[in-house]
């Protein structure tokens, strides 16, 4: 199993005629991804060649759900059009949309989480600015490299894009249930909670890596919900140690005010809640290479 993502998803990608939305969609088939379609306003009846691939182009969500089923939107448009893309998938009532898209404004990720949340959260969103999620073997929503991992029965879930691939590659031998990169921007929609509930929910996921980084205090939250709700063995890591207080650093949520969102603050609580924290990405796998046969 996997969570939020199988090899029965039907995904669909928003701004698939685009260089970057081509150029992905490209990537995703080659990783097995079902890739049903895609949607540009305006282009909808033409059919896109992906490598070989014939990809119908829809011109609304909603259209390209009743017509091929999809169930997963993917969004790669500019930063000035998606919210109302998001918008839009999520007036589709699609199950999932990962919103690739960087450098959305912090009030328009607002708007567009409260409108998910409006209409009961029938949409789960992942980001924006994040990588979007693999669940390896099965299919792939996102930028995530997929030959750098195997499936297995570890679950990811991190802030940071970056450290998810180093990740995978370092723990490929053991390989993953499902990885998430959740970005770091200030709203996001699914959190750290969510994907930790879903591992711990899923049977054939048996330990978890949890990536976090300086700023806001997702991290502690998270720990507090570990040390009442999860069983399975946890590993984190976080990082910004060597960040200098009250300079945002990389992500726009990666900003430090006193002790409030440091590194150390968060390795403090996943500690106290039972989470093993390695100094280094490296070092957090070979935690997790100790707790797995």
């Amino acid at each position: 199993m996997a969570i939020f993502l199988t090899d029965t998803s039907r995904v669909l990608v928003q701004g698939m005629t685009g260089s970057q939305g081509l150029l992905h969609t490209a990537r995703m088939l080659a990783a097995g991804t079902q890739i049903v379609g895609g949607v540009t306003p305006g282009k909808g009846g033409q059919q896109v060649d992906v490598d070989g691939h014939r990809v119908p182009v829809f011109d609304s969500v909603s259209q390209a759900m009743e017509e091929v089923d999809a169930q997963v939107s993917v969004v790669f448009v500019p930063p000035r059009f998606a919210r109302a893309a998001v918008v839009e998938a999520i007036d589709a009532r699609i199950g999932l949309c990962v919103v690739i898209t960087e450098g959305i404004p912090v009030h328009d990720a607002a708007a567009f989480w409260a409108h998910a949340r409006a209409l009961s959260n029938a949409t789960r969103i992942i980001g924006p600015n994040c990588p979007g999620l693999i669940s390896p073997g099965k299919s792939n929503a996102g930028i995530i490299p997929a030959d750098i991992t195997t499936a297995g029965r570890i679950g990811l879930v991190s802030k940071s894009g970056t450290l998810t691939y180093q990740m995978m590659y370092e723990l490929r031998d053991l390989g993953f249930s499902t990885c998430v990169g959740i970005g770091g921007d200030p709203i996001i929609g699914t959190t750290h909670i969510d994907c930790l509930q879903a591992f711990e929910d899923d049977p054939d996921t048996d330990a978890i890596v949890m990536i976090g980084e300086i700023g806001g205090d997702a991290e502690e939250r998270a720990a507090d919900y570990i040390s009442e709700h999860i069983s399975k063995p946890i590993v984190g890591y976080v990082a910004g140690f060597t960040a200098p207080e009250g300079k945002t650093m990389g992500h726009a949520g990666a900003i430090v005010s006193g002790s409030s969102g440091t590194a150390q603050a968060k390795q403090d609580a996943l500690e106290k809640a039972g989470v093993q924290v390695g100094k280094t990405p490296s070092d957090a796998a070979r935690m997790m290479k100790s707790l797995l046969p």
